[in-house]
């Protein structure tokens, strides 16, 4: 069975940069969307953004875009989310998952692995 797991979390200041990784253990990820959420504390876990198994299709919440990019590589099993002009709503437990399939979704329950998340914090 396949593990996700997050890496690249930490303290910055507000208009810092941070590039987050999901390693995935095999490559049974790679037919796959993989999306990244967070989750602040007291709040729901929210859609973040996700790319389509080959890298083709890449889709952003809002509150994000212009600001972060998803990317994968397939050949290294791993996930990123490069994460620029940072702001301390950005706080938050950041997850990688895996989609059920492979065009990608907003959806929490589309996704059925996840990682056990990293930490970011924004400071003001």
């Amino acid at each position: 069975q396949g593990r996700l797991v997050e890496s690249g979390g930490g303290l910055v200041q507000a208009g810092g940069s941070l590039r987050l990784s999901c390693a995935a253990s095999t490559r049974m990820f790679s037919n796959n969307a993989m999306g990244w959420f967070r989750q602040a504390p007291g709040k729901e876990r929210e859609f973040v953004a996700f790319i389509s198994w080959n890298g083709g299709r890449t889709f952003y919440a809002d509150s994000v875009k212009g600001r972060f990019t998803i990317s994968r590589d397939n050949a290294r099993n791993t996930l990123y989310l490069q994460m620029n002009s940072l702001n301390p709503e950005d706080t938050a437990m950041y997850y990688c998952a895996a989609s059920r399939g492979a065009a990608g979704s907003t959806s929490v329950g589309q996704y059925n692995y996840w990682g056990q998340g990293t930490q970011v914090t924004v400071s003001s």
